[in-house]
């Protein structure tokens, strides 16, 4: 889904997605590679970023794949997401709730079921009382919660995933970036189990230049 389509629908429809939108523009071959390089967070593994949103069709489908991608990776393979929202209050309202969720550490109970409540049931989590209502009964202390999800810690993380989603020029989702340099997605490698072996090639090839530094 590209960001054109996804700021036209939320700025006419108050919607998050359409399954019509192109996932980013078709370019030559499986990946590109990132000029200048991002750096990474962790120097000492190689970093797999996946960029989505939570009203995004094609992040939802993707996003069993990639977790059951991600628990198989070695030690040497760092996989995390960042939600994007260019300049969209709504898609920021979505990206706070994603990490309060991981700072509170029950992001992998909750991620699934904030694709289900944003996209089928229509649930508006990208406001705050939206969100208080929806925890009811889905976290312990949803008051605890709520005091995260005002921090300055998330504000920061906010602040930070929107650079980097603009440092390595992302304009759809979802998009897999490997080592700061490689990017791949869906519709550049034929659909979301493509895109899961192009992912396995790119970390294969970032592991083997690291042992030729």
């Amino acid at each position: 889904m590209n960001r054109r389509t996804v700021l036209k629908q939320l700025v006419a429809l108050g919607a998050f997605a359409s399954p019509l939108a192109s996932v980013l523009a078709q370019q030559e071959g499986s990946f590109t590679v990132l000029d200048p390089a991002q750096p990474t967070d962790d120097p000492a593994r190689i970093e797999v970023i996946k960029f989505f949103h939570y009203g995004c069709p094609h992040c939802a489908a993707l996003a069993p794949l990639i977790h059951e991608w991600a628990k198989a990776q070695p030690q040497d393979v760092r996989f995390r997401h960042v939600p994007v929202i260019w300049n969209s209050a709504q898609l920021q309202g979505l990206a706070r709730l994603y990490y309060t969720a991981e700072v509170s550490g029950v992001l992998e109970t909750l991620h699934p079921q904030i694709f289900d409540a944003v996209q089928k049931q229509k649930r508006p989590l990208h406001t705050e009382s939206g969100v208080r209502e929806w925890l009811a009964g889905k976290v312990a202390d949803v008051g605890g919660f709520m005091k995260v999800y005002q921090s300055f810690g998330v504000q920061s993380m906010l602040q930070r995933g929107n650079q980097l989603a603009a440092a390595m020029k992302i304009n759809g989702v979802p998009t897999l970036v490997v080592e700061g340099k490689y990017l791949t997605s869906s519709s550049m490698a034929g659909g979301h189990e493509g895109a899961i072996r192009v992912l396995d090639q790119l970390v294969a090839r970032a592991r083997r230049e690291r042992g030729k530094a």
